[in-house]
């Protein structure tokens, strides 16, 4: 067998593979030989690149990066539909459907929370994927729509045609991902929507292919059905996934006995809905009931209400934080909401409790915000008791009883009492963590009972758990096999990279994005324990306050014995730069405006950071150079006003390549 041949089979089996696992959840084969089998295809593209084809699996994995998104123009209107928020709106659209087809029936379908999609194939083959977005012009996503291993790339049958469905990102995809973002300190995404937009309109596909996004299609311009219940059995036919939660409805109330269904099921879903479409089933009624310029008449969008709950508000407990800062926390009677039992959640601070107006004893509103994060909304007014007692902040840890302290401009209280138990447990659970320190097998309940035991209670206790080695194998709930994983987890992680040392001491305002920018500039620990607040405060993306909890931490003398400890423990002192050459862009702070004709914006950014630059999205006072392309914006003119060195393109290269 030639290699044309081997890349014709590999694709058919990759791509039959992929169908029933992503499409019809019936797998076929093992994960192992799937990814040994695309492992081989990869070997074989980058050997022959000629042999690699726009429907190759090997796509999925994304590559391209785009400069900008190109506009598509929409062949027939991506129309929205109108939406319904009572029974009553479904019943006055019912009569208006049946004053002029009298014998319409229902289709009712899931409306995915997530991003409207155009797939267009030609000869079978996957030539484009855009979003909607105004109904007329959209974006070409074909890139990043190729990374969803539920779309084809190609078809059974060498149709040409034109599908249109919804990506979306499934619920476990999106934890997965604010989890990932949390531990970057990165903002997280609100919902699952928002997530699914985000990923689709990343320039970089690998991006986009690390989100495991996933799609229903449920319309086919091309196709000659009589029914969209045909329709939807048509496009499963062809190899597209489509929603199997759908019902064919006789008469509207039907149609609300399947929505008040669905409304139960929603919770249970792998994915978020935040309604339900319902359309005419017979599509020859279509053109009968006609569109208005905004919508088709035939169609409409039930829309769920937001799931709001009251319940009671027993007590305001309150948490002490690894920096010591005190959050005020709501307890109240358990209650179900968006598909979980509940009965906490964070109040954040003294004004955000004054702001709300609320009480113990009271009455409360409760949601998930972003269907995620337990939130109070509002007391109810006309419930709350007459002999309510308003709520007045602790002034005294609830741990240790220290008085606690609030610095002025901060809406956050403190306490400052360093022994204070509370506040050193989560210190210890934050510097193991995978985030900071990594130290595998060392799990938040492990600290708090090898506190509680007598042997961890500073950072430096961590190092020498070797030492009581039989007395920790003696514990409950731990044997030889787990202590033994744990100490070589701990002896392995003194390599770590320094910013993870950084992070790990838990400095105020100092996360992982900080504490690697300040490794990068200063390389070992002592650079940084001798940098002055005028030059910490003069790197890219640092502040003042920044600055300030730095110096200040270095010029405690205990948080310099626990570094000499630690150093004496063996613990590595120094920050690995990687494959960072120097030159001209190192340790500078660049703002790109306009259109480079040589690379995307991704690929100067990578450009400069391999130097050990970095790029920004603003011109102020502390940017070192804005590289000026075609058609600048209103940077250039700032950077001229602010007398900042100003590079054009071809200088730019230049200067890479010295």
């Amino acid at each position: 067998m030639d290699l044309l041949e081997r890349v014709n089979e590999l694709k058919e089996i990759l791509n039959k593979a992929s169908e029933a696992y992503y499409v019809n959840d019936k797998p076929i084969m093992e994960d192992y030989e799937y990814d040994r089998l695309m492992d081989e295809l990869i070997k074989i593209e980058e050997a022959n690149p000629e042999l690699k084809t726009i429907d190759s699996p090997t796509c999925r994995i994304g590559g391209e990066v785009l400069s900008k998104f190109e506009k598509v123009t929409h062949k027939v209107k991506m129309a929205s539909l109108a939406d319904a928020f009572s029974y009553e709106e479904l019943k006055e659209f019912d009569n208006r459907v049946k004053s002029v087809a009298p014998t319409a029936t229902y289709l009712c379908e899931l409306k995915i929370d997530g991003l409207s999609v155009s797939l267009k194939y030609e000869n079978g083959i996957l030539v484009q994927g855009a979003t909607r977005g105004n109904g007329t012009v959209g974006e070409n996503i074909t890139n990043n729509v190729k990374t969803i291993k539920s779309v084809p790339l190609r078809l059974k049958n060498n149709e040409t045609l034109e599908v249109r469905g919804e990506i979306f990102m499934p619920k476990k995809s999106f934890i997965a991902l604010n989890l990932e973002r949390e531990e970057n300190e990165e903002e997280l995404f609100a919902n699952c929507r928002n997530a699914a937009a985000g990923s689709v309109r990343q320039l970089d596909s690998k991006i986009a292919a690390k989100r495991n996004l996933d799609v229903f299609l449920y319309y086919n311009l091309d196709d000659n059905v009589k029914t969209q219940e045909d329709a939807l059995i048509s496009m499963k036919n062809k190899g597209f996934k489509v929603n199997p939660l759908y019902k064919h409805c006789k008469d509207i109330n039907e149609v609300i006995s399947y929505i008040e269904k669905m409304g139960e099921e929603r919770p249970n879903l792998e994915y978020d809905i935040d309604g339900i479409v319902i359309k005419v089933n017979e599509i020859e009624l279509h053109d009968i009931i006609g569109e208005t310029i905004k919508y088709p008449k035939w169609a409409i969008a039930y829309k769920f209400p937001p799931e709001e709950v009251s319940t009671e508000l027993l007590d305001i407990t309150y948490q002490v934080g690894r920096t010591g800062v005190i959050t005020p926390v709501a307890n109240f009677k358990p209650v179900f909401v968006a598909g979980s039992l509940i009965s906490k959640a964070t109040l954040h601070n003294e004004d955000y409790i004054h702001q709300k107006d609320i009480h113990v004893g009271d009455t409360v509103i409760i949601h998930k915000a972003g269907d995620v994060i337990p939130e109070v909304v509002a007391p109810i007014l006309d419930k709350r008791p007459k002999d309510f007692v308003p709520f007045k902040m602790i002034t005294n840890c609830p741990c240790c009883g220290s008085e606690l302290v609030r610095a002025d401009g901060e809406a956050d209280y403190y306490c400052l009492n360093k022994e204070c138990p509370e506040k050193i447990v989560n210190g210890l659970i934050h510097f193991a963590s995978k985030p900071a320190y990594n130290i595998d097998s060392l799990g938040d309940k492990l600290v708090l009972q090898l506190y509680e035991a007598g042997y961890l209670k500073s950072i430096p206790d961590i190092f020498n758990l070797n030492q009581y080695y039989n007395e920790l194998i003696a514990l409950p709930g731990l044997g030889q096999k787990s202590i033994d994983n744990l100490l070589i987890a701990i002896e392995n992680s003194k390599k770590n990279n320094l910013d993870q040392l950084l992070f790990g001491l838990g400095i105020r305002h100092c996360g992982a994005k900080v504490s690697k920018l300040i490794c990068k500039k200063y390389r070992n620990i002592d650079n940084i324990i001798n940098a002055t607040y005028d030059d910490i405060s003069m790197i890219p993306d640092i502040g003042e306050v920044i600055a300030k909890e730095i110096v200040d931490y270095f010029n405690n003398p205990d948080n310099l014995k626990l570094i000499e400890d630690l150093k004496n423990l063996g613990l590595n002192m120094e920050f690995e730069m990687g494959e960072i050459k120097e030159n001209f862009f190192t340790n500078k702070k660049c703002v790109l405006t306009g259109t480079l004709a040589s690379m995307g914006r991704s690929d100067a950014k990578k450009l400069i950071e391999s130097f050990g630059g970095a790029l920004s999205e603003s011109v102020s006072k502390k940017t070192d150079i804005v590289i000026v392309g075609e058609n600048p914006g209103s940077k250039y003119d700032k950077a001229k006003s602010l007398g900042i060195y100003i590079m054009n393109e071809e200088e730019f290269l230049n200067k890479i390549k010295e």
